[in-house]
């Protein structure tokens, strides 16, 4: 009897630029996925920013660029939990030129990582896994990176400039009136 070789289906697909990146310099993501595991064993459950949320709202998670405090390129529009994960709405601060760097990056599609900077309020550890689920998170920032711990954790939109998005619409059949 000869043995049958067996192919594994491989997609690799090229990271498209954040295209249509609008002047002001909003964009959203997730920041965190519930139930996924990020490169540290850590995994985060739904509810962890709950408390911290309420606590300290979005005015006061800070919007850092590579986690460093010294370093701040905007500002939180929206924070909250869905079904999936931590979903994010911010605003770079384009007065300042480190932001202004960024969002050239964002729209060239180099750069569109989200990080969380936290403390643990309540985990709890699996063995033999060596999974450590995160219950409670106190959130304190959320950073435009490189490389994020959690892979999946990326800005997915930038806010599309209004001669892009009427050209979207018209794609769609619908007419604009001016």
């Amino acid at each position: 009897m000869r043995a049958e070789n067996t192919f594994v289906r491989e997609i690799k697909l090229l990271a498209e630029p954040l295209g249509g990146v609008g002047n002001d310099g909003a964009f959203e993501g997730y920041a965190s996925l519930f139930g996924v595991a990020d490169l540290g064993k850590d995994v985060v459950m739904p509810g962890a920013f709950n408390d911290s949320l309420k606590k300290r709202g979005v005015s006061d998670i800070r919007l850092l660029w590579q986690r460093d405090p010294s370093e701040p390129i905007g500002r939180w529009l929206a924070i909250e939990e869905d079904r999936r994960g931590l979903r994010v709405r911010g605003k770079l601060n384009l007065a300042v030129t480190r932001a202004r760097d960024i969002h050239a990056l964002m729209r060239d599609g180099a750069v569109n990582g989200l990080s969380i900077g936290f403390r643990v309020e309540r985990a709890r550890a699996e063995r033999p896994t060596g999974l450590r689920r995160l219950e409670k998170l106190d959130l304190w920032e959320i950073s435009i990176v490189t490389f994020p711990m959690l892979p999946g954790a990326r800005v997915e939109r930038v806010k599309f400039a209004k001669e892009d998005l009427a050209g979207r619409i018209r794609s769609t059949g619908f007419r604009l009136f001016s």
